[in-house]
Parts: C-alpha cells; sequence; structure tokens
C-alpha cells in the first residue's frame, strides 16, 4: 500500500469519526443513528447495556406552540368574557364540522358527556345498557349514574373491542341501550352492533372519548349511533385538560342534552339568565370559553397529527408482529382510520421464557420506552356492589338482580381477564416520533427476547 493511499484512508477514517461525533452533539436525525444507537444483538439496558432511548426524547404531551396557539387564549382571557360564550359555539361548530355531525355540545368531561347522553334517551332505573368490560370506568359509571344496570359483554380478543357475537344473547326485556367503545382508538364493529339495535330497537350510543377522527367505512365513529361522545382530558388526542362533547344528528335530542347541561333551561337560554324557566330537571357542566380557545388551537393539528400515529403504528406493527410472543391488535375491515390513542398488544410470557409481564414491563422502561400493563378488570370491582347496596337501587330492582354473587357469574368476561392479563400499551405521543423511533421500540423488545432467560433469573433475586 502506498504512503499517499494510507494517508487518505486515515483522513476518511478521522473525519468521519468527527462527523459522526459532530451529529450526536447537534442532535442528528435519529434516522441516521438508529443502526450505531442499538442493534438487535446488544445487551438489555436491565443487564447493564445502552437503554434503547431516553423517555425525555419522546414527543412531549400536550403540544403548545405559543406563537400559533395563544392569540385566542389571550382574547378570551383579556376579554373578562370566560363562561360559555361565542367561542364555545365556535369550538362545538368547528369539532361538529370535522366529524361530519350536525351538532355539537361541549361540556366539562367525558364522563358527563356519557351521563348526559344516557340521560337524555331516558334511560334510567330499571333500564339495562350493555356495555363491554375493557373500558375506562367512566364508560360504567356514567351508567350507574343514571340508575341503570350494566351489562358486560365480552370482548373480541383480536381487536380488544365489544364482541357483536355475543351481544344478542345479554339483550333483555330491560335493554335500552348498547354502548360500543371504541378503546384506545381502534374501532368497534359499527356494521354488526347497528343492525344488532336496529333489530331490536335499541339506541347505540358510542363511547368515542379515546377515538377522535376514527372511521368506520369512512364515517367517523360517533356519527355512527345515535349520539357519539368524546374527551378532551389532558392525555386525549384532542387534550384541552378537561372537557368533553356530545355530538348527534338528532336536533331534539341535542335541545336535551342543552338543557340538561344548563340547569334545565330551555335551549337558547342565555346563560346566566334566572327568569327562562326550567323545564327539566337538569345540572351545570357548561364549557368555558378558555377551554374552548385551547380546543380550537388544538383542533388544527388532530388529523395530520392522526395522520402521523397511524403511519407510525402501522410500521411499528410491522416491526414487532413476527417477535415470538409479541401479538399486535386487529382491525376490523371496516376499520378506514383508526385514531391510536394507544398502541396495544398482548404479550406471552411462554414464548419469553416464562418472563413475566411486569418484568417484561420494567425491562422495557429500563430501555426507554414507556409502557403500561392498561386495564384491570371492571367487571368485578368493587364500586358495583357499592352501588348496587344503594337505597335507589334496591327501590328499583328484584333482590336477585342485586345479588352481586349472582350478577358477577352472569357477567363473566373470560376474553377480557385473559386481555387484563397480557396487555402492554404504548401511549399516543410516542407515535409522533420518527419512524427509527419505531425501530428502536421494536429494536428493545428484541433484545429483551432475546436475553429473557437472563432477566428472568436477575428478576427473581
Amino acid at each position: 500500500m502506498s504512503k499517499a493511499s494510507q494517508t487518505r484512508r486515515e483522513f476518511i477514517k478521522t473525519n468521519s469519526l468527527a462527523a459522526a461525533g459532530a451529529m450526536i452533539a447537534v442532535g442528528a436525525p435519529s434516522t441516521l443513528l438508529a443502526g450505531a444507537r442499538i442493534g438487535k444483538t446488544a445487551a438489555p439496558a436491565i443487564l447493564g447495556g445502552t437503554p434503547a432511548w431516553t423517555k425525555e426524547k419522546w414527543p412531549a404531551w400536550p403540544r403548545w406552540n405559543p406563537e400559533t396557539d395563544e392569540k385566542q387564549l389571550l382574547e378570551v382571557m383579556r376579554s373578562g368574557v370566560w363562561s360559555r360564550a361565542g367561542v364555545v359555539t365556535e369550538f362545538e361548530k368547528a369539532w361538529a364540522s370535522a366529524l361530519g355531525v350536525k351538532r355539537s355540545l361541549a361540556v366539562v368531561n367525558g364522563t358527563n358527556a356519557l351521563v348526559t347522553a344516557i340521560s337524555q334517551f331516558k334511560i334510567q332505573a330499571g333500564d339495562e345498557v350493555l356495555v363491554p368490560p375493557y373500558t375506562f370506568i367512566a364508560t360504567v359509571s356514567a351508567v350507574l349514574s343514571n340508575g341503570a344496570m350494566p351489562v358486560f359483554v365480552d370482548i373480541d380478543p383480536v381487536t380488544y373491542q365489544m364482541d357483536p357475537a355475543k351481544i344478542e344473547a345479554k339483550i333483555t326485556p330491560r335493554t335500552k341501550a348498547i354502548m360500543p367503545v371504541h378503546i384506545l382508538g381502534l374501532p368497534a364493529d359499527m356494521d354488526k352492533i347497528m343492525a344488532i339495535a336496529k333489530k331490536h330497537n335499541l339506541v347505540v350510543i358510542e363511547d368515542a372519548c379515546q377515538a377522535h377522527l376514527a372511521e368506520v367505512n369512512k364515517q367517523k365513529v360517533g356519527t355512527i349511533g345515535h349520539a357519539g361522545c368524546f374527551s378532551f382530558q389532558n392525555s386525549k388526542n384532542l387534550p384541552i385538560g378537561e372537557g368533553g362533547a356530545v355530538v348527534s344528528n338528532d336536533d331534539a335530542f341535542m335541545d336535551l342534552c342543552f338543557s340538561y347541561t344548563n340547569f334545565g333551561n330551555p335551549y337558547g337560554s342565555a346563560v346566566g339568565a334566572v327568569g327562562a324557566g326550567a323545564n327539566m330537571q337538569g345540572t351545570k357542566l357548561r364549557f368555558s370559553e378558555y377551554q374552548a380557545a385551547i380546543g380550537l388551537a388544538q383542533l388544527k393539528r388532530l388529523d395530520a397529527e392522526t395522520t402521523t400515529r397511524t403511519e407510525n403504528a402501522t410500521y411499528l406493527k410491522s416491526q414487532i408482529k413476527d417477535i415470538p410472543g409479541i401479538v399486535p391488535y386487529q382491525l376490523y375491515d371496516s376499520v378506514t382510520r383508526a385514531a391510536f390513542h394507544l398502541f396495544p398488544f398482548r404479550y406471552k410470557q411462554e414464548a419469553f421464557k416464562g418472563l413475566s409481564r411486569a418484568a417484561f414491563l420494567k425491562a422495557l422502561s429500563a430501555e426507554g420506552v414507556p409502557c403500561s400493563s392498561g386495564y384491570t378488570t371492571l367487571n368485578t370491582q368493587p364500586f358495583i356492589a357499592e352501588t348496587f347496596s344503594s337505597k335507589g337501587y334496591k327501590s328499583a330492582y328484584p333482590k336477585e338482580m342485586l345479588d352481586i354473587k349472582k350478577y358477577n357469574e352472569l357477567n363473566k368476561c373470560p376474553e377480557n381477564d385473559l386481555l387484563c392479563s397480557e396487555a402492554v400499551w404504548f401511549t399516543q405521543n410516542m407515535l409522533l416520533g420518527t419512524k427509527s423511533d419505531m425501530d428502536d421500540i421494536a429494536s428493545a423488545i428484541q433484545k429483551i427476547h432475546k436475553n429473557a432467560e437472563q432477566i428472568k433469573t436477575l428478576s427473581k433475586k
């Protein structure tokens, strides 16, 4: 080798290392550094290896850009008009337009959106509402708040949604409504649910609190049933801190919902008016102007963020589906868009040398990948028995219906029990990262799978 050739190679080597160091120093795009940051054969962080990522580098949530987001909010704050007025109406119209629905009513939170919708379909003491067991407590507490009886329909094990094949067996003369929940932002099988509801003359209230802009057959969820309910709590894909909305194409129903949330005053009554005369027993669930201003700012980027989440979720699924013991979600064929408030998969510990889910989550967290086990079983929680022991329930239902042991027996959901023991979640903000970030998540799982025996041994010490 000539001295000149050796010198050129040394120059290239030296400057390549310098360039790599410079990229790291200035925060090079993760796509350029992914291969260097982690390899499939690297030692897991929990065993002393380098973490795949750091929690601090995941996209922050909620997002707030002072330059674009604060103008209207500051105008509202300086106006002194903070209770419901024109900005709330503007937000309601914008949200209805985004969904392609006639009417939207903003309320204080998603839970009370559900309470309002149930109450204004006149579902009350003595009635039954079909609900899935894999959902947040608010779905069931809203039913109980109206004095009705939740009846649990087990899930489809691959989609995590209410299984339509199990619905009709749960219908009784007391059944008034089906409340599918598009849990995790993954739509339920609305075609079959609506067909069953029509056959049995039942109301369908969609709990779309986690499913902003998700679609079935290109129709937004929340607009397919007789009414839909959304949440704008801080973790949601449209975050306002707290907030919710009821949507429907039924004007008479929406008028009633407005009255219910405004002390029972007639629809169209001015906020704060005391002389209109209430025409129903209502409550106060009104939205504020500054909440609406925040919502309008967030809504401007929701569609683009939903597209990013969908693209990253689809890619991440493709990267982890062949790892033994990792079983990602499935979508129904009718789903044309999912919201991915959460990215879920099932963890089969037998494919990880018997490594427990808790130990897997700990190892994954050590890699800098935030994760959780999700919901525990809902249908057997003590709050249901406590509600059944109240005077109201004892006066509305026969004693045998309030026997909690019998109730639990009738409402067994074995598929849900298994899912609650296997599920793993990633939060929606992680899906706003890069394709390389999704590679890092997959690589972290691969590292844990490859070293599962050693991690298992460590977890026992």
